[in-house]
C-alpha cells in the first residue's frame, strides 16, 4: 500500500482536529405527524449546547443549539414549527367535527328538518367518522342547537352560529389542499339541496362556511351552483 494511501487507493484524510460537538438534553416529548415517517410518532423536545472539539474532546463553549424536534423513530431533527402540524388521530378528528357542525348549521338553517335533508346530513356525518350517525339524533341535535341559543331553525346565520363554524372550520382550512376545503362546501350545499332550493338562510350558512374554509365569493359562488348540476 502507497504511503497516504487508503486501503482503496485513494488519498486517506488526515484525522480532523478542531470540530464542533452539540450535546443535546430532552426538555419535552409527545406525538406528532413526522414529515420524515410520513405518520404520527413519538418525539423528543430537544435543546443543546455546541462545544469546540480538539481532537474529538470537547473544550470551549460556542452557544447553544435548538430547540428540535427529534423523531423518536428516524431521528431526524425538525424546526418545532412541525408540531404545529396535527397527527393523522387529530386531523381526522377535526375533518370530523367540522363535517358534522357544518350538517347541523345547515339543516338549522332550512327549517323543519325533512327526512331527505336529514338523510343527506347522516350520510355525510357517518362518512366522516360518526359511524353510529343517525337522522333522528340529527334532528335531536338541531333542536337542542336551536333551543340552547334561543333561535328558530329557519332564521339566518347568527353570531353564535357563525362562531361555532368558525371554530370548527378556521384550525383545519390551513391542514386542507383547495379539493379538500371544496369538498366540505359541496357536502353542505348537499344536505341543503336535498329537499329543494336553496333558501336565503342556508346561503347565508353556506357563505360563512365559504369564508371559514378560505374559499373566495366567487369561488363559494360556483361551487354552489355546481353542487345544483347532477353528476
Amino acid at each position: 500500500m502507497l504511503p497516504g494511501r487508503g486501503r482503496n487507493g485513494r488519498a486517506a484524510r488526515p484525522p480532523r482536529i478542531l470540530g464542533t460537538r452539540t450535546a443535546w438534553t430532552a426538555v419535552g416529548d409527545g406525538e406528532f405527524f413526522c414529515p420524515g415517517c410520513g405518520g404520527d410518532r413519538n418525539y423528543q423536545r430537544l435543546t443543546g449546547r455546541r462545544r469546540l472539539a480538539l481532537c474529538g474532546v470537547p473544550v470551549l463553549p460556542r452557544g447553544v443549539a435548538g430547540p428540535v424536534v427529534e423523531c423518536a423513530a428516524c431521528r431526524r431533527h425538525y424546526g418545532t414549527d412541525v408540531l404545529g402540524h396535527p397527527t393523522t388521530t387529530r386531523f381526522a378528528a377535526m375533518l370530523r367535527d367540522a363535517v358534522q357542525t357544518v350538517a347541523l348549521a345547515v339543516l338549522a338553517a332550512g327549517g323543519a328538518c325533512s327526512r331527505t335533508s336529514l338523510t343527506a346530513a347522516a350520510g355525510a356525518v357517518r362518512a366522516a367518522g360518526f359511524d353510529d350517525c343517525t337522522e333522528e339524533r340529527l334532528d335531536t341535535l338541531v333542536r337542542a342547537v336551536a333551543a340552547d341559543a334561543g333561535r328558530l331553525t329557519g332564521e339566518p346565520c347568527g353570531p353564535g352560529l357563525a362562531i361555532e363554524l368558525h371554530e370548527a372550520l378556521d384550525p383545519l382550512a390551513p391542514h386542507l389542499a383547495a379539493a379538500g376545503r371544496a369538498s366540505i362546501l359541496l357536502q353542505g350545499a348537499r344536505i341543503a339541496l336535498a329537499d329543494g332550493p336553496y333558501t336565503p338562510a342556508e346561503r347565508e350558512v353556506l357563505a360563512t362556511v365559504g369564508a371559514a374554509l378560505t374559499l373566495g365569493p366567487d369561488e363559494v359562488t360556483r361551487l354552489l351552483a355546481a353542487a345544483r348540476t347532477p353528476s
